[in-house]
């Protein structure tokens, strides 16, 4: 049994000791709910700020100015607004990330702040791409929604099943697709070069990130399954918490890869 989410480790259920009510299925499921919503209140924020920025920078903009030179400078601004909250939230998000896989015991307090802190940066990235795509998040959002449900239903019913040959090939997939993201972070990062089909529109592109969402969502089938072994093995209640953590990971990722198909297409 494993998963390629970071924080779904088999060692970390087995760790804990037993006693009292047990982890279940449904429960996580609530918790993982609960923790959307506070996602989506503080990214809500967020949006609200960057576009209160943006109308109030609008109003000030010299009237000398061409109007693209307006609109870089208002956008600009809007986005140095919002900018501390999302590096904020990233940060705070990894941090998090990290404490949770070595200390499941605090789930209760870290799984609702992170999801707190993801909800500030998705919220600033979001309302830039629904700037320059309108209308792209509403489809992003309804989109990663669908296949969060397709997916549970799916493995609820048994129509997907996690065996080993199909765990193998969605965590080599996975493990490939993660490499190549950090291979083109350091050439970003270190040279001019990048990877075209990563960022093109092309129809390489697309298919990549067709491919890339497909890999998202059959992570979910391995988060569902790793949750439901361990909630028949009898793991703690308070692992309901982990598990939520988890599947919020897997879920910010799947929203920004849909988020980014749809930029692509847009192009």
């Amino acid at each position: 049994m494993r998963s390629t989410n970071p924080v779904l480790r088999r060692q970390t259920f087995e760790n804990q000791a037993v006693s009292g009510e047990r982890m279940t299925m449904n429960g996580t499921v609530m918790k993982t709910a609960l923790l959307l919503v506070l996602a989506v209140i503080t990214g809500a924020w967020t949006w609200h700020h960057f576009t209160a920025t943006l109308t109030a920078a609008m109003a000030q903009m010299p009237l000398d100015m061409t109007p693209a030179q307006a609109q870089s400078a208002v956008i600009s601004q809007a986005l140095g607004a919002v900018t501390p909250f999302m590096l904020g939230g990233i940060v705070v998000g990894l941090v998090l990330t990290f404490v949770m896989m070595f200390k499941p015991r605090w789930g209760g307090i870290v799984a609702p702040v992170y999801a707190l802190a993801e909800g500030l940066a998705l919220g600033g990235i979001s309302a830039v791409m629904n700037l320059k795509y309108p209308n792209v998040v509403l489809q992003a959002v309804m989109l990663t929604a669908g296949v969060l449900a397709v997916m549970l239903i799916a493995y609820r019913s048994g129509w997907i099943r996690v065996t080993d040959k199909f765990r193998m090939a969605v965590v080599a997939g996975t493990g490939a697709i993660m490499l190549l993201y950090l291979v083109e972070i350091g050439l970003h990062a270190f040279t001019s070069v990048s990877i075209p089909f990563i960022n093109g529109s092309g129809v390489i592109g697309i298919g990549f990130s067709l491919l890339v969402v497909g890999l998202a969502a059959m992570n979910l089938a391995l988060d569902f399954d790793m949750i439901e072994q361990n909630t028949t093995r009898g793991a703690p209640k308070y692992m309901e918490w982990y598990g939520a953590f988890a599947l919020m990971v897997t879920l910010v990722w799947l929203y920004l890869e849909i988020l980014r198909l749809l930029a692509k297409t847009r192009r």
